[in-house]
């Protein structure tokens, strides 16, 4: 096994488990879970009390489809501290999402939290393709976003020098990159275009740069979207997945070697897939719902959390005892249901890199016409496009969409940098529909 550099990469005791031993560790390791949640944490033991199951119940890993899920509700329902299985004065750190639909949901760590996160980040960097000593340009958010001090702490355990960039300024952030040559740039995909974007701006060929490796996450994107950052920024570009729930970025990584999905770290996270509306279990290879369920966590244990993620799992490869998930296509949540057809973000983002002129950013503009729903596709023109070509493209892409998904929507061209780019998780629907 070598980085990206062709280096040999050495895995840690975990990475190195055969199936069987891993499936024990598990096993143990859930079975404290389900106890350490039922005895502290309140919601926990009434709804095991409801669904008439105890932690003892538990005796093999196939038992835990018995246990009720918890879901993002319930941690808006016990806000701000409700989920927390420790007393407050054990945290060392405190996280929340923005709450933009509600209530933030908040998440906890204590010391031992805190450096288990540090762990499988370090674990994700190194199999992307990380090495200790190398420098690491962080553009993820800072603050209560996990992303931008999980990547930090994990590249500091890996060894590495962190550049806590944050994002914005994406000006500076340039000039960084080319003043301070790291080898890796962990951002989202969307913002890691438009540093690309900026990089050609300034007349400056973002393949030249110093950076090897991308480490992409906190949004779907596509296998389209890879090949154009590789293409333009000549890097490997991978991918890194986790949600502040469960623990942060770090539940699962894309290594640099196969580049074939997501190995989950299995000695910490236990996956499972769902049919995201019959709540059925579904076997290994068939698309649904997300559910994990934490192995280790001390200050917020969660049990079969509904990550509202859409993938399948498959059999490990680079390693082979802990199973890969598919790159994530979508959010059960996050689906448009136009006129009765099923439409994602990342099918339209699919096919606009396929047409000449449009970049990859862009909204769903929802709205409502002739009391019958309506979309459009707010795209933003490449820099350099004329704008006699603007007309053509948007008639290209109103016809993939019209021939791929099978809905009508109106594609309207803008300037580039004209949409709001986010720091964090970029927003691709705008639904203005009346409630």
């Amino acid at each position: 096994m070598t980085t990206a550099a062709g280096r040999p990469v050495r895995l840690d005791d975990a990475e190195l488990l055969g199936i069987e031993e891993l499936r024990d560790l598990q096993l143990r390791r859930l079975q404290w879970t389900l106890k350490h949640a039922y005895e502290n944490v309140p919601i926990y033991r009434r709804k095991f009390d409801e669904a008439r199951v105890h932690p003892e119940d538990c005796r093999s890993l196939e038992d835990l489809t018995r246990f009720p899920y918890t879901t993002k509700h319930d941690l808006r329902e016990t806000y701000p501290f409700g989920m927390f299985a420790v007393p407050r004065t054990q945290l060392r750190r405190i996280h929340a999402s923005s709450g933009t639909t509600g209530k933030p949901t908040v998440v906890g760590y204590t010391e031992a939290d805190v450096d288990t996160w540090a762990e499988v980040v370090a674990r994700s960097i190194r199999a992307a393709g990380g090495d200790p000593g190398q420098l690491v340009h962080v553009s993820y958010g800072y603050g209560l976003f996990t992303g931008g001090l999980g990547a930090h702490y994990g590249a500091e355990r890996l060894g590495c020098t962190v550049v806590p960039a944050s994002g914005g300024m994406t000006a500076r952030q340039v000039q960084l990159i080319t003043d301070f040559r790291p080898g890796i740039i962990m951002v989202t995909p969307s913002y890691m275009l438009t540093l690309l974007d900026e990089f050609e701006r300034q007349g400056i060929d973002p393949r030249a740069s110093s950076l090897e490796v991308g480490i992409f996450g906190a949004e779907p994107w596509t296998e389209e979207m890879r090949t154009e950052i590789e293409a333009r920024a000549g890097i490997d570009a991978v991918d890194i997945y986790g949600l502040s729930e469960v623990i942060g970025p770090g539940v699962a990584q894309e290594c640099v070697a196969t580049k074939d999905g997501l190995h989950i770290w299995e000695d910490h996270f236990y996956p499972e897939v769902i049919d995201p509306f019959e709540g059925r279990a579904l076997p290994e290879g068939e698309h649904g719902e997300l559910l994990f369920t934490s192995l280790t966590k001390q200050a917020m244990p969660v049990i079969r959390y509904r990550t509202r993620d859409l993938t399948r799992l498959l059999p490990g490869t680079a390693r082979p005892a802990m199973r890969r998930m598919e790159k994530v296509t979508g959010r059960s949540d996050d689906m448009i249901i136009l006129r009765g057809v099923n439409v994602f973000p990342t099918q339209v983002e699919e096919l606009l890199l396929r047409t000449d002129g449009l970049a990859p950013h862009f909204q769903l503009v929802l709205s409502t016409r002739n009391r019958s729903d309506h979309m459009t596709v707010r795209v933003e023109a490449r820099p350099g496009c004329p704008s006699e070509r603007r007309g053509d493209a948007a008639t290209e892409l109103a016809s993939l969409i019209k021939e791929h998904v099978g809905v009508t929507a109106e594609v309207d061209v803008v300037d580039p940098e004209t949409l709001e780019r986010s720091l964090g998780k970029v927003r691709r629907i705008v639904d203005e529909r009346a409630s």
